[in-house]
């Protein structure tokens, strides 16, 4: 098989390093062509020496000149959106990994889907504000969309060479071929580190209390939301869209050892599930070689040592965000971009101590009850969504 050229947008976050990692591990299968990151100038410069690439992109226009002199002068820089956009176009490249947090992925992974790049998908945001439209343009150009999320990696591998459920991606998936012998989607959630916690003192809990998740290594944004299940919330959502289920079909179990990453129930009862010790460079790697599977060094499963496994259902009641996605996701449209932007929004609010930890879901669901929702047909009007999402949210932290 040939290597992969691959082009790494979000390149000095977590999921960018685990990704940058796997790349050394498998050479011979796996090649960085080109890097973006927002701001993290002299992550970046090293990792454009070590990778060789050729092409490198930076969000903030800012930190051009920066960016330039740590950088050999053959080096060829993009700029801001439009840079990302031209990188997720670049000849020559198969596959464009999406890891950045936040709204800005979006243009490009569309322009990656109508260039014919295959898309890994590590940003939420890409198909929980749009969901619909990313799987249907995917079909119509014949790409795959391969998540590396490990939840979704896990569901991924537990439908391959099921009748055909997936022939190649998740978005053939879409196409709704035996759907119907799916009864429900599993996603695993760790619970957090309040996952035990009486509700009553959620009150109090602090930001140092809510960074510290028992078993995954994130960046702040995520290891917030997975203490709010908001993190599981929204992977119901891609969840929904990326193996066309409905949301009544796709559920959550808390699994605090994280080695269950998630299982499919089919209609006989029969369940799958995918197991392997918490590692992003796991589905980072299947992402990238599929459908092959190849040798690393990560450590397997040790089942003597892990002993149990335990599962419980989630405290609903306490976690208010798994409802919240499921009333975006089954109304759909241009909710589940409000949802997603009002949580930025509160997160930023709880990170910068102006308001309690519970406020958090207080915000998103009185911005969803504000906002004037429609069918969101196309990317502009889920980008309005978003944007006026923000302002509502915004006012509601400043009402606190």
């Amino acid at each position: 098989m040939s290597v992969k050229k691959v082009v790494l947008l979000g390149s000095t976050g977590s999921i960018g390093t685990s990704t940058l990692t796997v790349a050394r591990e498998i050479p011979e299968r796996m090649e960085i062509v080109a890097l973006a990151a927002a701001n993290s100038v002299e992550t970046l410069a090293q990792q454009v020496h070590e990778t060789g690439v050729k092409n490198v992109g930076i969000y903030n226009p800012e930190k051009e000149a920066e960016l330039r002199a740590l950088i050999p002068a053959d080096v060829k820089i993009h700029v801001g959106l439009e840079g990302l956009i031209q990188l997720a176009q670049l000849e020559g490249a198969d596959m464009v990994l999406v890891a950045i947090v936040g709204i800005a992925g979006l243009h490009p992974a569309f322009a990656a889907i109508d260039a014919g790049k295959d898309l890994a998908v590590a940003s939420k945001e890409i198909l929980v504000m749009a969901g619909e439209l990313v799987m249907r343009a995917a079909r119509e150009k014949g790409v795959k969309i391969l998540p590396v999320d490990s939840e979704h990696n896990a569901i991924f591998q537990c439908l391959e060479g099921h009748k055909g459920l997936h022939s190649g991606s998740a978005s053939s998936a879409g196409a709704g071929n035996v759907n119907h012998e799916i009864s429900r989607l599993i996603l695993t959630a760790s619970g957090g580190p309040f996952r035990t916690m009486d509700s009553d003192l959620l009150e109090s809990v602090s930001l140092e209390q809510a960074l510290k998740h028992p078993t995954w290594e994130m960046g702040r944004k995520i290891t917030i939301d997975s203490a709010t299940l908001f993190n599981k919330g929204l992977e119901m959502i891609e969840a929904r869209w990326l193996f066309d289920v409905e949301m009544h079909r796709v559920d959550v179990i808390v699994h605090p050892q994280s080695i269950v990453h998630s299982m499919v129930e089919f209609i006989d009862g029969s369940i799958l599930a995918q197991l392997s010790t918490t590692d992003m460079c796991f589905p980072i790697q299947y992402a990238v070689t599929y459908p092959e599977r190849l040798p690393n060094n990560l450590k397997p499963i040790n089942f003597a040592e892990l002993a149990k496994l335990e599962f419980e259902a989630p405290r609903r009641d306490a976690f208010p965000a798994i409802d919240l996605a499921v009333r975006a996701g089954t109304k759909g449209g241009t909710l589940p971009a409000v949802l997603n932007a009002a949580n930025e929004i509160a997160v930023e609010a709880f990170v910068n101590k102006k308001i309690t930890f519970p406020d958090i879901w207080r915000i998103v669901e009185q911005t969803m009850d504000t906002h004037t929702w429609n069918k969101g047909e196309t990317l502009e009007s889920l980008i309005q969504a978003d944007q006026e999402a923000r302002l509502i949210a915004r006012e509601a932290v400043g009402g606190k």
